[in-house]
């Protein structure tokens, strides 16, 4: 059966992350069909064990791995391509998205016009330290100055779109941080909808605010180049004789 959502998963050292993420997806979603996309990101840790181990439990799971360590951006696209749905949900391997919200986005989709092809999750009470959340409110201020995306929230890991327009997008390191933006630039509308996001429990974050900061100046300015050079146009498909 297609699975009318597949859940992509980017994994990177998140061992003890990943047993409640999968259950917490399943419980989720177990009222339609769906597959969960995990890929790990070549992990040090045990990760690729453990989703290994939780097929047995789950077989909605399928499991890819990287055999050199590439990215998240790189893991989220790869698991798209590989997935089956034609609309694709992501959360972010560390648990602090909840599951439960994905079928707040399915709601918010099919309330929505077609032209609507991303619905993007806005942390309204984010659980992380105060440093990292004044990091992130300034490098989206910023981002929504330059790029006028009209996204409070980019960052968030949980994202549902639509697969075909997400892998018409062009493809750089660190893109999955400008979906909206890339978006609207391919002449989609994006939706922002309220989700609830909740502190790590176990493992450590893996960027850190002078990471983020250095790659989102050059990424900032590349996205900005291209929203510039963009033309969209429409097409009109003529019969023989018109």
């Amino acid at each position: 059966m297609t699975p009318q959502v597949s859940v992509v998963i980017p994994v990177f050292n998140e061992q003890d992350n990943i047993d409640p993420l999968i259950a917490e997806t399943v419980a989720a979603l177990d009222a339609m069909a769906f597959e969960i996309v995990c890929v790990d990101d070549d992990s040090d840790d045990r990760s690729l064990q453990v989703l290994q181990e939780l097929q047995s439990r789950h077989p909605q799971l399928r499991v890819l791995h990287h055999r050199t360590r590439s990215g998240q951006s790189t893991a989220v696209r790869n698991g798209i391509k590989a997935a089956r749905g034609a609309w694709i949900a992501t959360l972010d391997g560390d648990g602090q998205n909840d599951p439960a919200d994905i079928p707040k986005l399915l709601a918010a989709r099919a309330a929505a016009a077609p032209q609507v092809k991303l619905f993007a999750g806005w942390r309204v009470d984010r659980q992380d330290s105060g440093s990292k959340r004044w990091a992130s409110k300034w490098a989206n201020a910023i981002r929504s100055r330059m790029l006028r995306d009209e996204t409070p929230d980019t960052g968030c890991g949980i994202k549902l779109f639509e697969r075909a327009a997400f892998l018409d997008l062009p493809y750089f390191d660190h893109m999955h941080r400008y979906l909206p933006a890339l978006m609207q630039r391919a002449g989609w509308q994006t939706v922002s909808v309220p989700v609830s996001h909740r502190p790590r429990t176990s493992g450590v974050s893996k960027y850190n605010n002078l990471q983020r900061a250095l790659a989102g100046i050059s990424d900032l300015r590349g996205v900005a180049w291209l929203i510039r050079r963009s033309k969209l146009t429409a097409i009109d498909e003529l019969g023989q004789g018109g």
